[in-house]
């Protein structure tokens, strides 16, 4: 457990290497929903945990401290914003507000288990990219407070239904990929029938899944003809999905799979997004 605590911790460290607070921290009005939702998180987290320790509940620090790294973090948000902390330029919105997120998540994070884990966390300190104005200690500092990074129950409840829903299309990839239809979840195709409810809510996030489910495309379809590897969700009623190969070919940069244009001089290695992207890193 704890080795899993110090690996999220230097995962977030080192894609903070070029980051200065002084100058790329994006407000929180700026900052990408996922990146909001996670921030949101992590105050409701802050707040199980100040009553643990005005409790001297030191166990549910431990348990609530350690699922946030391990379900929140590694499983969901870390897993999505690989692509845009490695693949987008340098200093573009969409890097800096993952990297405001995880800047803020640090410090939080350091702040809260120092009583507990009193020498990791000064150690984290010590390498978080500073401002200049922090105390040199986290042992000076005060509790995280993340109160005024307001979050409407509105997308509360949207990202709760995301969350809920990656979980199970990670489900169907895991079957296809011991079936041995797929290797890595980026060499998939996934068609989802969305319950109506869930169709009404995701209605604007269609183009973003696949991102967040890392695979190399995702199509919302009215129905799917009754196979053997259609799955069908327990969990979520109506939902059904089916995980196929990704059609085109592979690019060598973010690993998606892309259709080449026909009128192209030459074979890409690259899709047309890390095309864009290098493109924008070099002006």
């Amino acid at each position: 457990a704890y080795r899993k605590i110090r690996n999220t911790f230097r995962f977030i460290l080192g894609n903070l290497n070029d980051f200065d607070p002084r100058e790329d921290v994006v407000s929180y009005d700026e900052l990408e929903e996922i990146d909001r939702y996670i921030l949101h998180r992590f105050n409701r987290v802050t707040d199980r945990i100040y009553k643990a320790f005005d409790d001297y509940e030191y166990h549910v620090f431990y348990h609530t401290f350690y699922n946030f790294c391990v379900v929140d973090l590694s499983a969901f948000y870390l897993d999505i914003v690989k692509d845009r902390l490695y693949t987008f330029p340098k200093n573009s919105s969409g890097r800096r507000s993952s990297q405001t997120a995880l800047y803020e998540l640090l410090k939080g994070m350091a702040q809260l288990m120092a009583p507990i884990l009193s020498f990791t966390s000064e150690e984290v300190w010590s390498y978080i990219p500073k401002k200049g104005s922090e105390p040199s200690s986290v042992h000076l500092s005060g509790f995280p407070d993340l109160s005024a990074m307001a979050f409407s129950k509105e997308l509360s409840l949207k990202w709760e239904k995301i969350s809920e829903l990656k979980s199970e299309v990670s489900k169907a990839l895991e079957l296809r990929r011991q079936e041995k239809v797929i290797g890595h979840s980026l060499d998939a195709w996934v068609a989802l029938v969305l319950p109506e409810n869930l169709r009404k809510i995701l209605e604007n996030e269609v183009d973003r899944l696949k991102f967040i489910f890392i695979v190399s495309k995702v199509e919302v379809v009215s129905r799917l003809e009754r196979e053997d590897n259609v799955y069908s969700s327990s969990v979520m009623e109506g939902l059904e999905i089916k995980v196929q190969s990704a059609p085109g070919k592979k690019c060598e940069r973010c690993w998606n799979y892309f259709e080449e244009s026909d009128t192209a001089p030459e074979p890409a290695v690259i899709c047309p997004r890390c095309q864009n992207n290098l493109e924008s890193s070099k002006a």
